[in-house]
């Protein structure tokens, strides 16, 4: 197979990603990648996950800077970059920033930025971000030196804080490993923390600018904007100490059985008006995905009405399972009216869904730190009128939005059947390991989730690759080149391996979540498993993730007993009792083959090779 088509079997697009250039001064390493850091380590070990100069847009886009004057220059001891990185705007504005970095072999890193506008720059956000990883990291001490020379000991938090836990930071120390303390100091302006594990961001995200100062914001023409980073290590191990255990051990991935388990959620698939008819084609196919949930959508903002549900109920009556509507309230007139409204329609078609999950629309937008919330009816009205119109269906709530909404404005849950959010992967980064790192925040969020509301029932979904409404912005992000860019409606690693991989690879880290429902996919359209006509894809239309949800369908309601990886971020796997035994399922969540060793697991098998993406089953 060709290199081209390679890429377009795993990644769904033949655009590659420039590979990042690794970086060494002494124990210290990072990779350079679009002008920017991350993976930085030192003796092996992650310190931080990344140091990025970005620039937003007013809808909180990224811009994709443009290098010139590149300059990369290796000795025994260090390394030292420069470069200048251009942004165009609208209007013609322009950006220009000249950055520098620096790496020695004591431990010592500089990454210092200088921005200047020629005619003026609007932006949301125009400086350093500074990313701590979570796994071994979240719950730990740290010490914040803020803004006014003040110092506080504290820790990092373990649940999910919906609001900045640090503010007015100028340094953060924390410690990498036992020995091995790690000094983030930031100049130039004033940064503040917050919890990007409520978008699913695998981080800690220090960031310039306040949220509370007003955006977007101009910077002024012909006026320079200098900030810098300075990231001291200090390592006080004795020279005999031992150095700490590699992840990667011999290159070969460990996988042990564990000792948690419970029961495979059910799993579901949207259904939105646009695709009703397509979807109701691809219902009747003889090998249709036999998945225990359908989840339609109705939005009256996007033009829905009550024509909607005549289609509904055709492919409702196809489906032997069970139904959920999902409402987007639009609270223009009083409660009453508009649900009252809905349910009339769907009566009218013969539409009778199993269970309703409503939501203000306005809820689906973000507010963020400092902003004013915007008019809403209480939530208790909301839910109170919404059990009055749909008298005996199972009635639950949360946002159709993410779980960062979910987080910030905390729904009533006591009168609720079930709570229910969304996740998506492409809010900050879209590369692919940012992409496939963001299921490492999933175990945050769904423990953060139970311990606000319990043991009530909980779903996750429609959670995909592509973004399918923008809370933080105007709109979702055109994406008519196929790349892998934030907040796009369209996102190409979906027509690939990769999207498989995710998907299986998202089912393993929830599975102690205790779900009811995980919908990680729509039937048809952008986030479908079968794609238009006119898309490149398997026989029949169909994705390759179409196997992976078939496959999670087949064993839902099924127990399932963890596995240990050693490096989970490369190779996740659990195990399924099935009437015929026990089945172990194996995902290699990168784009690279893995070698692993499945003796402890007692397979009647041993599977020492995983292609990249692969997900495969041992049987015992």
């Amino acid at each position: 197979m060709r290199d081209a088509d390679l890429a377009f079997t795993l990644y769904g697009t033949r655009q590659a990603e420039p590979a990042p250039r690794k970086l060494k001064a002494g124990k210290l390493s990072a990779h350079l990648a679009g002008g920017n850091l991350r993976n930085i380590t030192y003796d092996g070990v992650e310190v931080l996950r990344a140091i990025s100069y970005l620039v937003r847009d007013r809808d909180w886009g990224t811009y994709d800077p443009t290098l010139s004057d590149l300059t990369v220059t290796e000795t025994e001891t260090g390394f030292a970059i420069a470069y200048t990185a251009s942004c165009t705007g609208p209007e013609g504005s322009l950006l220009e920033v000249s950055a520098a970095i620096e790496g020695n072999a004591d431990g010592g890193l500089t990454f210092g930025g200088t921005a200047r506008s020629p005619n003026g720059f609007e932006t949301n956000r125009c400086g350093f971000c500074i990313l701590h990883p979570i796994v071994g990291v979240a719950g730990t001490p740290v010490t914040i030196e803020h803004a006014d020379g003040s110092i506080e000991d504290t820790r990092l938090p373990e649940l999910i804080e919906p609001w900045q836990p640090f503010k007015d930071m100028r340094a953060i120390t924390h410690t990498a490993f036992p020995g091995v303390t790690v000094e983030c100091r930031m100049e130039g302006d004033t940064f503040e923390m917050e919890d990007q594990r409520n978008w699913s961001d695998a981080s800690y995200k220090t960031y310039v600018r306040p949220l509370a100062l007003p955006w977007p914001y101009q910077i002024p023409a012909n006026e320079p904007v200098s900030q810098r980073i300075t990231l001291t290590i200090t390592d006080t191990r004795a020279a005999s100490g031992n150095p700490p255990v590699s992840a990667d051990n011999d290159g070969i991935i460990q996988l042990t059985p564990g000792a948690v388990a419970g029961i495979m959620p059910a799993i579901g698939l949207l259904i939105t008006p646009e695709e009703a008819k397509a979807s109701l084609a691809a219902l009747q196919q003889p090998d249709a995905a036999g998945v225990q949930e359908l989840l339609f959508h109705f939005d009256p903002a996007a033009g829905h009405d009550g024509s909607a549900f005549k289609d509904f109920a055709e492919i409702a009556a196809l489906h032997a399972g069970t139904t959920t509507i999902e409402i987007a309230v639009p609270c223009q007139r009083t409660l009453s009216e508009e649900l009252q409204e809905i349910a009339a329609w769907m009566r009218r078609a013969g539409f009778a869904p199993d269970a309703i999950m409503v939501c203000p629309s306005i809820d689906r937008q973000s507010t963020p730190p400092g902003s004013i919330w915007p008019d809403c009816p209480r939530l208790e009205d909301v839910y109170a009128a919404a059990a009055n119109a749909f008298r005996g269906v199972r009635l639950g709530g949360g946002m159709l939005s993410y779980f960062t909404e979910l987080n910030r404005k905390r729904v009533p849950g006591e009168n609720l059947a079930f709570i229910s959010h969304c996740t998506n992967p492409i809010v900050h980064a879209a590369d692919d390991i940012s992409v496939m790192q963001t299921l490492e925040a999933l175990p945050f969020i769904t423990r953060s989730v139970r311990a606000i509301y319990g043991n009530k029932p909980y779903r996750i979904g429609p959670s995909t690759i592509s973004m399918r409404q923008n809370p933080y912005g105007s709109r979702t992000m055109d994406n008519p080149d196929g790349a892998r860019i934030p907040m796009a409606d369209c996102d190409p690693r979906h027509n690939g391996q990769f999207a498989g991989a995710f998907a299986a690879g998202y089912a393993a880290w929830v599975l102690d979540a205790g779900l009811e429902t995980l919908t990680l996919s729509a039937l048809t359209g952008p986030f479908g498993l079968y794609a238009g006509s006119n898309e490149p894809v398997a026989e029949g239309g169909k994705r390759p993730l179409y196997a992976i949800i078939k496959e999670l369908a087949d064993v839902a309601g099924q127990k399932w007993r963890n596995v240990t990886s050693s490096v989970p971020g490369k190779v996740m796997a659990f195990t399924i009792d099935t009437a015929a035994g026990e089945t172990t399922w194996i995902i290699n969540l990168t784009g690279e083959e893995q070698s692993i060793d499945t003796t402890q697991l007692g397979t009647r098998t041993l599977r020492t090779q995983l292609a990249p993406f692969e997900v495969t089953s041992i049987a015992f």
